[in-house]
């Protein structure tokens, strides 16, 4: 069997159009650099830290469409051409290729990665992969001394629940298997998801969604016209936790606008509100770790999946490294946390 291991990233997928190297010119190509999570990227000033997880055997379990594998080198592909407008650093950790079907050995591995990236002290986003990349995070959050001792909340972005009960972990396990781990070990379970679809997720997977005291919204509550009452919810989440784990479902999106997925959404919540929900989080101050899954390259239209999520991304990582968080209620009075300067 082949182990895990653990590869650096590919200078070919950070590079781009340069106009310039000040400040004003500057992209995502232009700052990304490689580093290994033994290193102090603290020391350096503000920085995001990445690392992709590379594996298609949590969806091949739970009977999806393989080739998340895929998402990592395309997520930073997507990245690197954006314009970067802070003065941070982009800290490239690699990715944990899982080349066979031991799924278990590869979350362990990203969740040791996790932990040590975490405890650079700056946001963490990892780039899968399937959802199966959520477990590994958690094992890197409930590993890492930062946040030994602090309340994390999880918010997920996702058509679904992904609360199955099965005889081995998959894409489709990873929540139960956080609400498991945290009962053992005497956590608080904290669970949203925000996009639910009705018709794709069965009674029984309501019904554990009720027994383990998760608050949810469907797709349909979460459509601009109703934005007030979503950024509601992220902020009641917000109020009783330390800190925030962020996973993206990218089928939360409509198929439209996110055809490279796994299972494409039939309806979707639109771009906006997941755009408003992330601006929200990442200006609270509390947002210390994010997983981006579920791309599949080989079966996006002219990349908007992966453009769709790189800007969630930037978004993500320019307003989580801002100095002044925003409080909830946003700047006089904006609730989407868009800013009109």
């Amino acid at each position: 069997m082949t182990t895990t291991r653990i590869t650096p990233p590919n200078p070919e997928m950070w590079s781009g159009r340069t106009d310039g190297d000040t400040p004003e010119h500057l992209r995502w190509h232009q700052k990304a650099r490689p580093e290994t999570s033994d290193q102090d990227g603290a020391a350096g000033g503000p920085a995001v830290e990445l690392i992709g997880f590379s594996c298609d055997e949590g969806v091949r379990r739970n009977k999806g469409r393989v080739g998340a594998s895929e998402g990592p080198d395309a997520l930073r592909a997507a990245l690197a051409p954006l314009a970067l407008h802070a003065d941070v650093g982009i800290h490239d950790a690699g990715t944990v290729v899982v080349p066979d079907r031991n799924l278990e050995d590869g979350q362990d591995t990203l969740g040791n990665e996790v932990a040590k990236l975490l405890d650079t002290g700056n946001p963490v986003i990892v780039l899968g992969g399937g959802h199966d990349t959520a477990w590994g995070s958690y094992l890197g959050r409930t590993r890492s001394e930062r946040l030994r001792d602090k309340r994390v909340g999880v918010l997920n972005l996702d058509a679904h629940f992904d609360l199955r009960q099965a005889d081995e972990p998959s894409s489709g396990t990873p929540f139960l298997q956080m609400a498991r781990a945290d009962q053992e070990a005497g956590r608080t379970f904290d669970y949203t998801v925000l996009g639910i679809s009705e018709p794709n997720n069965t009674g029984v997977l309501f019904r554990t969604a009720d027994e383990l005291g998760v608050e949810f919204l469907t797709d349909e509550q979460c459509q601009p016209r109703h934005l007030d009452a979503v950024l509601e919810v992220v902020d009641r989440l917000m109020e009783r936790v330390d800190a925030i784990h962020l996973s993206i479902d990218l089928d939360v999106l409509p198929a439209a606008v996110a055809p490279g997925v796994s299972a494409p959404a039939g309806y979707g919540v639109p771009l906006e509100t997941i755009q408003a929900v992330c601006h929200r989080v990442a200006r609270s101050g509390k947002l210390v770790l994010v997983d981006v899954v579920e791309l599949l390259p080989r079966m996006d239209v002219d990349g908007r999946t992966a453009r769709a999520a790189a800007r969630l991304i930037t978004t993500l990582a320019h307003d989580a490294l801002s100095t002044t968080p925003t409080p909830p209620t946003g700047r006089a009075g904006n609730t989407t946390g868009e800013r009109h300067e």
